[in-house]
C-alpha cells in the first residue's frame, strides 16, 4: 500500500471531484421595516427543535451548526426549556479534535458548544424521537431528556435541521425521516393545535424534496431549503481555504447555515421579514436553488418571532451587501468525506502508520462510491435492460409533484436494496431517486428482491 505514485495519481483524480462553490445566507435583520404587527403582539411563547442527523468526525459540520444556532436562540432570549437538541455529541471531545472541548462553526470563531443542551444524543437521535418531540409525545420516547414540543395555539415554533439528505430523505445516524412521515408529523401536530405558526429550515442535498408537493400551505408553516429536488447542498470552511486553520481536516460549516447564522450574529431580528431575508439569501447562493414552501403569508413576519433577539443588536442596521458572493470554497456534501481522507492522507507523516492508514480509508472510500455506482447501474438493467435503464433511473418529475406516489413501496424497497447491497451512506443516498423511479414504474417487491439479490449477491458490501 505504499505505492505512492499510484497514490499520488488517485488523489489529482479525487479532487477533480470536488466541488468548489460560493455561498448562502439568511436573516439580515436591518432592512424594511414592513413586518407583520401580530408578530410583536403575540402572547405565546417561542420553541425551538435544533437537529444535527449525522454521526463521525467527517461530519463536524452538522453539529457545529446545530450549536451555532442554539447560541443565536440563547443570546435572543429563547429558555433552554424551550429549546430541544439533538446531536450525536461525538465531535468535541472525538480524538480527532484538534481542540478538545470546544467546537467552531467558522475559521477563528468561538467555541459554540459550550452551554448546548444535550436532550438526545448518541442513539437516541433517531427519527421515533423526533417524530414523538414535534408531537409532544413524551410516552413514545426512548432515552433522552424527555424534553418535548409542549407548545401550545399561541406557540411560535422554528425547526432547523442539518444533515446528509437525499430524494425523499433525511439522514439520521441509524435510519432515516422519510418526507412523508415528517409531513404526516406536522399535519398531526397543527391539528392539534400545537402551534401557531412555524418556520422550518433545512440543510442537506436534495432538502427540496422534503416538501416539494407535499406541503400544503393550509398548516401554517413557512419552509426553506439549501436546495431544490434535485441538487445537492455544500460544505463550507473547508480544508483548503486559507482562512481555515491547517490543523483542521474537515469542513467547519455548511453554506446555507453558516450564512443564515453569521447574518444574525450581527443583526437586529426585529427588523427583518422573513420576505427580505429569503431574497437575500436566494440571490447569493449561486451554488443550488434556495427554496420556499408552505404558507407564504407568513413572509411577512419579522424573525424575532421565532428566533428571539439579542438585544445588543437592536441598533444594528447592517450594511454589508449579503447578496454579493462569499470568497469561502464549498465543496458537495456528498464529497466532504473524501476531502477529509484525502487531507488525513496528505497530512500524515511519510512513511508512517497514520499514512497507511489514511491511504486505506480513502481507498476504501472511493471502492465504496464505485460499488454503490455498480450496483444501482446493474439494478436497472436487471429491471428495465440496458437501453432504458437510466431514463428510467434518472427521470426528474415536474416541480410540484411529491418524487414517489406510494410511500411504502419507496421504504420497502430502499431496504430491499441495502439488504443486498449494503449501506448506501451519504454518497450513496444520491441514488434514492432510482428507487422511488423503480416504485413508480409498477416494479413488484418479487422483481425488486430477486433483482437486487442477482445484483448483490457476490459484491462486497464496502
Amino acid at each position: 500500500m505504499a505505492n505512492h505514485g499510484y497514490c499520488g495519481v488517485l488523489l489529482s483524480l479525487t479532487l477533480l471531484s470536488l466541488a468548489i462553490h460560493g455561498s448562502f445566507c439568511f436573516p439580515e435583520i436591518n432592512g424594511d421595516n414592513k413586518g407583520s404587527s401580530r408578530t410583536t403582539t403575540a402572547k405565546g411563547k417561542t420553541w425551538a427543535v435544533l437537529v444535527a442527523g449525522s454521526s463521525g468526525y467527517y461530519n463536524y459540520r452538522h453539529q457545529a451548526d446545530i450549536c451555532h444556532a442554539y447560541q443565536i436562540l440563547k443570546k435572543g432570549g429563547l429558555k433552554d426549556e424551550n429549546i430541544i437538541v439533538f446531536m450525536y455529541d461525538d465531535i468535541a471531545y472525538n480524538p480527532e479534535n484538534p481542540r478538545q472541548g470546544v467546537i467552531i462553526n467558522k475559521p477563528n470563531g468561538h467555541d459554540v458548544y459550550k452551554g448546548v443542551p444535550k436532550d438526545y444524543t448518541g442513539d437516541h437521535v433517531n427519527a421515533r424521537n423526533l417524530y414523538a418531540v414535534i408531537l409532544g409525545d413524551k410516552s413514545a420516547l426512548t432515552g433522552g431528556s424527555g424534553k418535548v414540543l409542549s407548545s401550545g395555539p399561541n406557540d411560535n415554533v422554528f425547526i432547523y435541521y442539518a444533515d446528509h439528505g437525499s430524494v425523499g430523505l433525511l439522514g439520521m445516524p441509524s435510519d432515516y425521516v422519510y418526507a412523508e412521515d415528517l409531513i404526516r408529523v406536522l399535519k398531526k401536530k397543527n391539528a392539534s393545535k400545537g402551534y401557531k405558526s412555524m418556520v422550518f429550515y433545512i440543510e442537506a442535498c436534495e432538502a427540496g424534496s422534503m416538501f416539494e408537493g407535499l406541503l400544503s400551505s393550509n398548516l401554517n408553516i413557512y419552509a426553506t431549503t439549501a436546495s431544490n429536488a434535485e441538487e445537492s447542498s455544500y460544505g463550507t470552511y473547508c480544508p483548503g481555504d486559507p482562512s481555515v486553520p491547517a490543523e483542521f481536516d474537515t469542513c467547519l460549516g455548511d453554506l446555507y447555515s453558516i450564512s443564515w447564522m453569521e447574518d444574525c450574529d450581527i443583526s437586529d431580528l426585529h427588523k427583518e421579514t422573513l420576505e427580505n431575508q429569503y431574497e437575500r439569501v436566494r440571490r447569493r447562493t449561486t451554488n443550488s436553488h434556495v427554496m420556499q414552501y408552505g404558507d407564504m403569508s407568513h413572509k411577512q413576519e419579522f424573525l424575532f418571532a421565532y428566533m428571539g433577539a439579542d438585544l445588543s443588536n437592536r441598533s444594528h442596521t447592517s450594511t454589508s451587501d449579503i447578496s454579493s458572493p462569499s470568497i469561502s470554497r464549498a465543496v458537495d456534501q456528498r464529497d466532504t468525506k473524501l476531502l477529509y481522507f484525502q487531507q488525513k492522507l496528505q497530512r500524515a507523516p511519510t512513511g508512517s502508520q497514520e499514512k497507511q492508514g489514511a491511504q486505506k480509508q480513502l481507498l476504501l472510500e472511493i471502492a465504496h462510491r464505485k460499488n454503490v455506482d455498480y450496483s444501482i447501474t446493474k439494478l436497472g438493467e436487471a429491471l428495465f435492460g440496458h437501453e432504458k435503464s437510466s431514463n428510467v433511473l434518472m427521470n426528474v418529475r415536474p416541480q410540484g409533484q411529491p418524487v414517489v406516489d406510494n410511500w411504502d413501496c419507496f421504504k420497502n424497497f430502499l431496504n430491499i436494496y441495502e439488504k443486498y447491497c449494503g449501506h448506501l451512506s451519504a454518497y450513496g443516498m444520491k441514488y434514492t431517486r432510482a428507487i422511488a423511479n423503480i416504485c413508480n414504474a409498477g416494479i413488484t417487491t418479487e422483481k425488486m428482491v430477486a433483482a437486487s439479490d442477482q445484483t448483490c449477491a457476490n459484491k462486497p458490501n464496502v
